[in-house]
């Protein structure tokens, strides 16, 4: 089985990003054949500073290492480095429908927030997106919650394509937690944590300081019971015990159990926080080591990119025969 995800170069990568997407990586290793890409020009897509971009690649790909990919067990490597990306994008063009592109939630809620300049690239996203995948035959991609209908279009792609040229891509099904698929701001519970339009004391970050992570689980957001338990009023309770139940490898039935008797909420909230930060303090400590090392950083995703284009080069070759591009094979 064949794995593959891409994760935009951020840098600061919070815990949203770490439980949903980061640790399935990690475990994706263990599961089949793991490709995994930074994808700079996703990145580029909304408004950037180009210094700024190759920066936090750098630091995007140190937390990946240092969460625990391995270069000898996955390709880990740079999107914008292997052109059979941007090549099969515009292939698979001919087969998305732009009413299918109008319908993408993600856009609609970025291009709201680029009220100076919307940049095409941001609605052809999805579709370059799908190239990603498609162009390494994937059978499995690990996304979270928000990134399901995206999913859902890379699939419509493959089958139409291979529907009218021929079977040439592997249609790919999402893989997405059960639990901690979505972790929401500590101070907006109702929203996603997000590193752009999130509070900063909800938006825990994967290298933040122990002492400020339980500082801002202390100042969660919950609501006025006192009871340790889920439901459809506790987004805030609810979100607590999910990524306690995360991080402690447990479920969210036995976390709500063991703190039957807790006899109110500031308890439970500093030790969410303080299980949170023994989880990232060996990934920052780590990261720590891993980061300063520009070269060895351009080394792993060099060789990452060969490996990947070994792969991707013949299946863009194959599509580009059967739909009539360039000589006969």
């Amino acid at each position: 089985m064949r794995i593959f995800s891409g994760i935009q170069p951020t840098g600061r990568k919070h815990l949203g990003n770490y439980i949903g997407a980061i640790r399935q990586y990690v475990e994706g290793q263990d599961r089949g054949e793991a490709v995994y890409c930074i994808v700079d020009l996703h990145a580029i897509t909304v408004a950037y500073d180009p210094a700024d971009l190759r920066e936090r690649l750098y630091d995007t790909t140190a937390i990946l290492l240092a969460a625990g990919l391995d270069p000898e067990r996955c390709i880990l490597f740079r999107q914008s480095d292997v052109s059979e990306h941007t090549e099969l994008c515009w292939i698979l063009a001919a087969a998305t429908a732009y009413g299918d592109l109008t319908r993408m939630h993600q856009f609609k809620e970025k291009s709201a927030e680029q009220r100076d300049f919307v940049s095409a690239g941001l609605f052809f996203y999805p579709v370059l997106q799908a190239a990603d995948v498609l162009a390494y035959r994937t059978d499995e991609v690990p996304v979270g919650e928000d990134q399901k209908q995206h999913v859902e279009l890379m699939r419509d792609i493959a089958q139409r394509f291979n529907s009218r040229f021929g079977e040439t891509f592997v249609v790919p099904q999402h893989r997405i937690p059960e639990v901690g698929a979505r972790i929401m701001d500590l101070q907006n519970p109702e929203r996603k944590m997000s590193t752009t339009g999130g509070a900063e004391l909800g938006t825990v970050y994967v290298l933040d300081d122990p002492a400020d992570v339980v500082r801002k689980f202390k100042g969660a957001v919950t609501d006025s019971g006192r009871e340790i338990v889920r439901g459809p009023d506790k987004a805030g309770i609810n979100n607590l015990i999910e990524i306690l139940a995360v991080v402690q490898g447990t479920t969210p039935e036995a976390a709500e159990k063991q703190h039957a008797d807790a006899g109110g909420y500031a308890g439970f909230k500093e030790e969410v926080g303080r299980a949170v930060a023994d989880t990232l303090a060996p990934v920052r400590k780590r990261y720590a080591e891993i980061r300063p090392d520009r070269s060895e950083l351009e080394r792993v995703l060099a060789e990452g990119a060969e490996k990947a284009r070994a792969i991707s080069s013949g299946v863009v070759a194959e599509a580009r025969i059967r739909m009539g591009l360039g000589p006969p094979s």
